[in-house]
């Protein structure tokens, strides 16, 4: 998936959700960043623009920094261009010290090409004293670790009205057939339970994603993100049918499935959210409170509230996706700030104004500035080594990251005919096979 970067994610305080806000690590975190760097300016590039109010949390951050070790640190934001913009500059030498990276696949192409230095031992350390291990490994190419993973999406939360689940009188679910029987109570009363993206194909891979991860398993997801196992698997077809559980009911999705084809991202949010609503819940990840907030009067935390995916297996999944510093060119600043990015302090500086979730597991979750942010941060970090990155965003961008082919057509194709399991295992197939050779 692609996560959507028009979304500021400005989540309402004083919600009232059963969230845990205890502190999520020990008071012993070691300072970092503690070099004197007076004198030295860092050139920082990033995804986040000021639109939003990322570009300005993230400079509290690259201020803290600054504050700490005399260092001048600049940010360029290049949007969604960024990748391309480095790969333009780092041939000729033009390239910043440090970038925020939001694509896995992206830092293990730079890292293949040499574009990436290896991360000092100290940035290392503080990666695995903060970290669930997996967060070290997803920043680790071929035994060398490049990335520090600063910021996460929870991309394992269902958004709905909780004034529909009254007047249908169900509950959240915390099981997938739970969610079909109310979805069905919901369709009884006489709205649509799903307002569902089908227009944009990343939407769809999400879906896919977090049904096979809770009932295929970690391991399983691992391979089949690497093109270990085929597309064709037994384990893929069960996903597909549970998924047709939900998508093959016209009844259960706004317009249909053709509907559902033809609706963006931010219209299937809206169409759950705006008065009159069109549907009772939409999935998608925690950015979706920012397009409630910007193109609806719903408030969230009063009309809109959010449940986990439901559990599909024996656990409810938790898929992620992030934006990780690695270092262009190497030197003694360049080291500090991705060291520093790695700590607990500089995570506070951003979670506490909102709009970020860390997973670093030492951030204490008191810092966030409300329950629901709480919650889904705990979320990532309850997860461990369970949770897992976005698995179309680790596969080759032909398969799993282009608009109108592999993965994405795929899934649109299987939404529009959802009894054909075996025709789409085969086309994913064909389509991964080609795209990994």
């Amino acid at each position: 998936m692609r996560t959507p970067r028009f979304v500021g994610v400005t989540l309402i305080a004083g919600l009232v959700l059963s969230a845990t806000a205890a502190c999520g690590g020990d008071d012993g975190v070691e300072d970092t960043a503690s070099a004197d760097l007076k004198g030295v300016t860092l050139e920082v590039a990033g995804p986040w623009s000021a639109g939003g109010g990322e570009q300005a949390n993230f400079q509290k951050v690259l201020d803290g920094f600054a504050a700490k070790t005399g260092a001048k640190v600049n940010f360029t934001s290049n949007g969604d261009t960024l990748i391309t913009v480095l790969s333009s500059k780092i041939p000729g030498g033009g390239q910043p010290d440090v970038a925020m990276m939001p694509n896995q696949g992206a830092i293990n192409d730079f890292a293949k090409k040499g574009w990436l230095k290896p991360l000092s031992a100290d940035a290392q350390k503080a990666t695995g004293d903060n970290f669930a291990a997996i967060w070290k490994t997803l920043g680790t190419v071929d035994g060398t670790q490049y990335a520090v993973y600063f910021k996460a999406a929870n991309k394992s939360t269902v958004w709905y009205r909780p004034k529909a689940f009254e007047d249908a009188g169900v509950q959240p679910p915390a099981t997938w057939a739970d969610w079909v029987k109310g979805a069905q109570t919901i369709a009884d009363s006489g709205v649509a339970p799903l307002s569902i993206a089908g227009a944009d194909g990343w939407t769809l891979t999400d879906w896919f994603e977090n049904v096979y991860l809770s009932q295929a398993g970690p391991e399983n997801y691992d391979k089949l993100a690497k093109h270990e196992i085929p597309w064709t698997d037994d384990t893929v077809k069960a996903a597909l049918k549970t998924l047709a559980e939900l998508w093959g009911k016209k009844e259960f999705i706004n317009g249909g499935q053709q509907g559902a084809l033809a609706t963006d991202f931010p219209t299937s949010v809206v169409n759950a959210f705006k008065d009159p609503a069109k549907a009772a819940m939409v999935y998608e990840g925690d950015f979706v409170s920012g397009v409630i907030g910007e193109n609806t009067d719903a408030k969230v935390g009063t009309d809109a509230l959010f449940f986990p995916f439901p559990a599909v297996g024996s656990a409810s999944p938790v898929v992620s996706g992030g934006d990780a510093a690695v270092i262009l060119k190497d030197s003694e600043g360049a080291q500090e700030l991705v060291e520093y990015l790695a700590s607990p302090e500089a995570a506070e500086l951003w979670a506490a104004n909102g709009g970020m979730v860390s997973p670093n597991k030492n951030l204490d979750l008191g810092v966030y500035p409300d329950d629901i942010q709480r919650s889904i941060a705990k979320s990532v970090i309850d997860a461990g080594d369970n949770v897992r990155f976005d698995m179309s965003d680790l596969a080759p961008a032909s398969f799993g990251g282009t608009k109108g082919a592999g993965e994405w057509k795929i899934l649109q194709d299987f939404l529009k005919n959802p009894a054909d399991v075996d025709g789409a295992a085969e086309a994913l197939e064909k389509a991964a096979a080609k795209a990994y050779e």
